[in-house]
């Protein structure tokens, strides 16, 4: 059952012309998209491609100019539906700093439901489980701006979580944090998705998208493909086109076969490549 769909959606932004008169600039266009409930979907492509447009569309934060975008069977171009689609679809951007509103976490966890009038008894109920939910509860007394990049926006994702949504989409939320802390912020959405909650990952870092169920490439504001994580990386031509690179264990795969040597050209674990590539030169010996 699909969660989201879009059916033929464009959006355009506003640009100025040297003459004074407006012009528009592609934000989406033509796009076509289904979002199975329960999955994992990784939207990828360059940088301006369309992909944080796209998911300001998921949630009504941007409607489209032409098309329609169904969250939960609701329209978000009709006004009546945009708070129960936003309490369906959870944000989570890129600064976390920028979306700190309180000086104590479980106050900055509570400001969603509390705007939303859940009865207080509940909110609280909902900030310690939302924290427990992203590993962070023994932390429900500190200060935000305190904690690592990855400890923030675990942070954010539990605000999110606290009002409830069916989907929680990541905005390039790991584009500012270290390896580890973008580990701890895929393990959390790896752990939420497993637990039943769709989850749409945006993102650059093409080592994130290996274990999605679904990819979906955009270039200049256009869906050029979808497919599984192998269906994409197994075409190098799109890759090129578009300006992107597998993952570089799969790189390294692909290479290897072409160079000879017995591996699976889709092989995503750099241990088991290591083992396989030792394994073919020992049965040449």
């Amino acid at each position: 059952m699909d969660i989201i769909t879009l059916d033929n959606v464009s959006y355009y932004y506003k640009s100025y012309n040297d003459d004074g008169t407006v012009g528009a600039v592609v934000g989406v266009e033509g796009a076509t998209l289904s979002v199975e409930e329960g999955s994992f979907v990784a939207l990828v492509g360059h940088n301006g491609c369309g992909k944080s447009t796209l998911a300001k569309l998921l949630n009504g934060l941007l409607i489209p100019k032409s098309g329609v975008v169904t969250v939960c069977g609701l329209d978000t171009a009709d006004k009546n539906n945009i708070f129960e689609i936003r309490k369906s679809v959870g944000m989570v951007f890129q600064n976390p700093d920028n979306q700190m509103v309180a000086s104590i976490v479980e106050e900055d966890v509570a400001f969603g439901p509390e705007n939303l009038a859940v009865p207080q008894q509940e909110i609280v109920e909902r900030v310690y489980a939302a924290l427990e939910q992203v590993g962070m509860a023994e932390y429900a007394k500190r200060s935000p701006h305190r904690l690592s990049g990855g400890q923030k926006q675990r942070i954010a994702i539990a605000g999110a979580l606290a009002i409830q949504p069916k989907v929680l989409v990541l905005d390039e939320s790991t584009a500012m944090l270290d390896p580890q802390g973008r580990k701890e912020v895929l393990e959390v959405a790896h752990t939420l998705n497993r637990q039943g909650m769709t989850v749409v990952l945006i993102t650059h870092f093409m080592e994130e998208v290996l274990d999605c169920d679904k990819v979906v490439v955009m270039d200049n504001g256009h869906i050029v493909r979808t497919g599984t994580p192998e269906e994409i990386f197994a075409d190098r031509r799109l890759l090129d086109d578009v300006g992107l690179r597998a993952p570089r264990t799969m790189e390294l795969a692909q290479l290897l076969v072409e160079a000879g040597i017995a591996v699976s050209p889709q092989e995503r674990d750099a241990h088991k490549l290591g083992g396989d590539v030792c394994a073919d030169i020992s049965s040449r010996q």
